[in-house]
């Protein structure tokens, strides 16, 4: 064996692997002989020769530890351990069809043309290669080392010959092998294997080419069918979304088409626990369609994965059944996750396959609507803490009870407190005294108290009488906190306090405000387009911090309505100067305020040409630079 060469087959772009060299270096495979004394040695437990390749041994030692029996008879028992049915395999379903046209190619010898998944399970395999039988798994565990799980181990084409196989059935057989990727992700969808006599002499294997064609056939076979679903998968998102506002996902298991009002309703783990549930329930629907969808999305060992209930997963409240696999139904499910929210789920078809799926958000609450179909204002907005605002107090609205809404001015508090009670009695206590008997006003009728904080004490006592004799009294009362409550007050806040809910500040839910804007602008005249915002525009009002709020923004939509004489969408150039410039990003002093307040009023008029404004402050063009970076730190 001194100065013998043996080389590991495993040809990468007419290169090979794993050469190992004794006292000289050669190109040609080693003398088959000289192998299958090796291999018989390491069968027998014997030393073995210096000069055998490192990765073959390695090869052969992992599959005695995997128990795999060299001699073993029978590849393609009547019960295979990981069956595979073709209805499950997308790769089969964009293989076959190319196969089938190369298969031919193969003639009439000694030959044999196999495809595997990426788990290396026997999907399609015509052909015979040196009489061997059919196998149904190429992993190692079950029939040791071979050039598919080479290939699919390295991500390369590779070559194992005769003895390099720890099988006796396989000792006169050569095969090549190359993996298929996944077009777009890069991701191992498989194998396709050419198989023949042994020719170790041959470099690189005579199947090699052949191999190499059909996996690129396979892979632009993807590649096709998988913009034709991701097409569909859009046309079908698309069709969802027609209506303003429709909360929207679209998934595959590869991508995600997440609607506006969708991303406002779900976190980002929300949206990976519903694609987990999602891809789970719709693979539930395609056990008895081809399905595709969700490849790769699963345990660990590809086996289905099961509805997921955890925080921020899905749990079908309609799954489907075995006796209705309908691709097109629908079914609903409820996030576990802090959102609330129920959902439609809709399988997507293509092919025969279910390719993803079409998923309608409904929140926990739905704001009523006008008879036009127009958002109440006091319900509008999708943000987080306006929605937990909101679905707190309708869950506490569904008693008759007192209920206390907090908020800074303009948060909207009575026009919300307008829509959690039908046709309040109103009472305004920044109207001045009331001196108002509030259980005669009541005759079972709900009461709405704006201003509390605003009320004289002898009001405010009368109030505390009343819940005093009746605590189940359908009284809704306003708060905006200010000066610190004297005790009369103090005394009511806290009798309220356990059916209170707090309004977030408009600053703290800007992602509402393009919802509210076409709440608050005025219906337009007949033949009028409604009042619509450049991107430019949207951006400057939600970096606006609205000391006002809702209250602020209803004011300046209007006057905009109101006052403009020009077409098409409202321009930045058209805000107000506090909202157009934004807010300074540091605590100005007084006279930075004026000296900004100025250098504002100075663009305004001049239509925010800055060398005209600098000109008729008397500054030079460049202070004026400076300064306007200077207000923002």
């Amino acid at each position: 064996m001194r100065g013998a060469v043996f080389v590991a087959y495993s040809t990468v772009a007419g290169r090979l692997s794993g050469v190992v060299t004794t006292a000289e270096h050669a190109s040609v495979h080693p003398a088959l002989a000289s192998l299958r004394r090796a291999r018989e040695l390491f069968l027998t437990g014997r030393q073995l020769p210096d000069g055998v390749p490192e990765d073959i041994v390695a090869a052969w030692k992992r599959a005695r530890f995997f128990g795999v029996r060299p001699d073993v008879r029978d590849l393609a028992p009547d019960a295979p351990r990981h069956p595979v049915r073709p209805t499950e395999s997308a790769l089969l379903t964009a293989a076959r069809p190319v196969l089938e046209r190369i298969a031919p190619a193969l003639g009439t010898g000694r030959a044999a043309l196999v495809l595997t998944d990426e788990r290396l399970r026997v999907l399609w395999a015509t052909g015979c290669a040196a009489d061997a039988p059919r196998c149904r798994d190429l992993s190692e565990r079950e029939v040791g080392h071979n050039s598919a799980a080479l290939a699919l181990h390295t991500r390369r084409r590779a070559e194992v010959h005769g003895p390099e196989h720890f099988l006796d059935l396989w000792q006169d057989v050569s095969a090549v092998s190359v993996p298929v990727l996944a077009p777009e992700t890069g991701r191992t969808q498989g194998t396709v294997t050419v198989a023949s006599g042994l020719c170790a002499e041959c470099r690189p294997h005579p199947g090699a080419a052949l191999a190499e064609a059909a996996a690129s056939a396979v892979e632009a076979e993807l590649l096709a069918r998988s913009r034709a679903a991701e097409r569909v998968l859009l046309d079908a998102y698309l069709r969802a979304v027609r209506e303003p506002g429709q909360a929207v996902v679209a998934l595959d298991g590869r991508n995600r088409l997440v609607s506006e009002a969708a991303g406002e309703l779900l976190s980002l783990e929300g949206l990976e626990g519903l694609e987990r549930g999602v891809v789970a329930l719709v693979r539930d629907v395609g056990r008895g369609v081809r399905s595709g969808f969700g490849d790769g999305v699963g345990d660990g060992d590809g086996d289905r994965a099961g509805t997921t209930t955890g925080p921020g997963s899905a749990s079908a409240l309609a799954p489907p059944t075995a006796a209705d696999p309908t691709p097109s139904a629908s079914y609903r499910i409820q996030l576990q996750d802090d959102s609330g929210c129920c959902a439609t789920v809709t399988p997507v078809p293509h092919l025969g396959s279910v390719i993803g799926a079409v998923v309608v958000l409904e929140p926990a609450w739905q704001g009523p609507v006008t008879s036009a179909g127009r958002v109440v204002v006091g319900m509008a907005g999708r943000s987080v803490p306006w929605r937990h605002a909101v679905g707190r107090a309708l869950e506490l609205a569904r008693s008759p009870e007192p209920l206390l809404l907090v908020g800074e001015r303009g948060t909207g508090k009575t026009s919300l407190a307008r829509e959690l009670a039908a046709s309040p009695l109103t009472l305004d206590a920044a109207e001045g005294e009331l001196h108002a008997d509030f259980g005669g006003l009541m005759d079972g009728h709900p009461l709405l108290v704006r201003h509390v904080e605003r009320l004289a004490q002898p009001d405010t006592a009368a109030l505390n009488s009343l819940l005093e004799t009746h605590p189940g009294a359908p009284l809704l009362v306003t708060y905006t906190p200010g000066t610190p409550p004297g005790p009369c007050l103090q005394r009511l806040l806290d009798t309220l306090a356990a059916r209170s809910v707090t309004l977030p500040a408009l600053r703290e839910r800007t992602p509402d405000i393009r919802e509210l804007l076409p709440t608050l602008a005025p219906r337009p005249a007949p033949g009028q387009p409604p009042l619509t915002w450049t991107l430019d525009a949207l951006r400057a009002l939600e970096q606006h911090p609205w000391p006002g709020n809702v209250t602020e923004l209803a004011h300046l939509v209007r006057a905009l309505a109101e006052r403009r004489r020009t077409t098409g969408p409202v321009r930045r150039s058209e805000l107000p100067d506090p909202v157009r410039e934004g807010p300074a990003t540091r605590r100005l002093t007084p006279m930075e305020h004026a000296e900004r307040a100025a250098i504002l009023e100075a663009l305004r008029r001049h239509g925010g040409n800055k060398a005209r404004t600098a000109a008729a402050l008397g500054i030079a063009r460049a202070t004026l630079y400076r300064k306007l970076r200077g207000y923002r730190g």
